[in-house]
């Protein structure tokens, strides 16, 4: 391979879609890492995006949409045909299938369905219509399992009859299921190789196994695993059937990419995710969305600086102090923020709780807020030599910081009863309440004591 394939893949890449060989492209894409695979393919036109992913057989397209970021697959699958979109999603995991299903648009995941089974495109419904966050969504429906009356002989045979199309199942443990479809047990596969065929599995499998229900959320997942040294958990619906697994793995990569996802609506990327290779316009919109709200509460903040220019002229170095009080107050409200929605996250505080809440913040807002203000006004006092400056911009923080955390401990819980998304909206709210009333209090204090300011 040469240098300028190495950093420039996507010209090999197209190189190779023009040419139309699969095996060549396979081969290629054997040795790209998941982010380098990425890479080149948004760097091509959407046609040869198409063409590359036509020209693959469908079980290796479907492990180049699985390396790839699920905004950049869902893009990809949906400028193919439906029956080649479907080809492609037959080959992937039952939970990649729903997850991506879930992210299309209704008509083109409808299209898509359509051209699978009616079997097949009924579980690929019934997994897409769970929350992305909870057991259901997380699980995968490629497991082994065996009735509790079978024998080890007749799993054995199973297993070797069925060894292709087992390749790609947890097959590290099997799971046994009574005639109604409960789960009654778990059995290592390696208990299986070493035991007598006749012996029946009931008599080797662990009775009464550790299992989740299809509802348990991401955060109790979470905590399971870090308790127990398990690859995999069984998921069981409301009747206590069997219906799926979910994997560490996936509960890992969940939570990472909830950490990502609400880090960009915290800066304002509402959904959570953009792309580069995603359409201007799109991401254009997205973030106007936010921005144009943004603006106009700024420009709210900045009228009470208008309210006060005669203030702020006779006393120029307030203009020194504002945006330090801006910024420190609005750093103590995003700590309160963040505390809240890790709460929420972890079911620790619910949305009712605002008075608990801010008392919790009040106390430490308080002694934060008088340590800063007097920092502040010692600076103040020290530039001006004016005792009566540094009393108004210190006293003007520690009570902006009290503020700031009051708004930012409970704006998340508020919006959360609401059913308004905290990580995408606090942020704002937060930052122009804060501006606004660090101004009010900066330039009425100043007002009130103009005359010892001035002279």
């Amino acid at each position: 391979m040469t240098r300028t394939s190495i950093s420039h893949p996507w010209e090999e890449l197209k190189r190779l879609a023009e040419l139309g060989d699969a095996s060549l492209l396979h081969q290629y894409f054997e040795g790209l890492s998941g982010g380098e695979a990425a890479r080149a393919l948004s760097r091509l036109s959407s046609e040869l995006q198409t063409k590359v992913l036509t020209t693959l057989e469908p079980e290796d397209a479907a492990d180049v949409i699985e390396e790839i970021p699920e905004a950049q697959a869902v893009d990809l699958v949906e400028h193919l045909s439906a029956d080649d979109a479907a080809a492609i999603l037959t080959a992937m995991p039952s939970d990649e299938q729903a997850d991506l299903i879930a992210a299309m648009r209704d008509d083109d995941a409808e299209a898509i369905l359509s051209e699978l089974s009616p079997q097949e495109a009924s579980e690929v419904r019934t997994l897409a219509d769970y929350a992305s966050d909870v057991a259901g969504g997380l699980m995968v429906t490629e497991f082994l399992s065996y009735a509790e009356t079978a024998t080890v002989g007749d799993v054995v045979n199973a297993l070797q009859s069925g060894a292709e199309e087992y390749a790609g199942y947890v097959v590290q443990y099997l799971y046994i299921t009574s005639e109604r479809g409960s789960l009654v047990g778990v059995l290592p596969l390696r208990d299986v190789v070493l035991a007598r065929p006749s012996r029946a599995v009931a008599e080797l499998m662990v009775s009464e196994p550790l299992s989740v229900v299809d509802s348990t959320p991401l955060d109790d997942l979470s905590d399971i695993f870090d308790r127990h040294e398990l690859l995999g958990v069984p998921v069981v619906d409301s009747s206590d059937r069997l219906v799926g697994v979910v994997k560490r793995h996936d509960v890992e990569e969940a939570f990472a990419e909830r950490a990502d996802s609400d880090y960009l609506k915290s800066q304002g990327i509402v959904g959570g995710e953009e792309l580069r290779s995603m359409p201007l316009w799109r991401r254009s919109r997205r973030r106007l969305s936010w921005l144009s709200i943004n603006v106009i509460l700024n420009i709210a903040a900045a009228s009470v600086i208008a309210l006060y220019q005669d203030t702020l002229t006779s006393v120029i170095a307030l203009a020194v102090f504002l945006p330090i009080i801006s910024d420190m107050s609005g750093c103590s409200g995003n700590q309160a923020v963040a505390v809240s929605i890790r709460e929420l996250t972890l079911g620790l505080v619910r949305p009712g709780e605002l008075v608990r809440v801010w008392t919790k913040e009040v106390a430490v807002g308080a002694i934060n807020g008088l340590v800063l203000g007097v920092i502040v006004a010692c600076a103040a006092w020290l530039w001006k030599g004016n005792a009566f400056l540094g009393l108004v911009v210190g006293s003007a923080l520690a009570l902006n910081t009290v503020f700031a955390v009051s708004i930012g401990g409970t704006v998340p819980l508020i919006l959360k009863r609401f059913r308004v998304d905290p990580a995408l909206a606090s942020g704002p709210v937060l930052t122009t309440l804060t501006d606004m009333c660090g101004f009010f209090l900066v330039l009425s204090l100043a007002t009130l004591a103009l005359s010892r300011l001035v002279g």
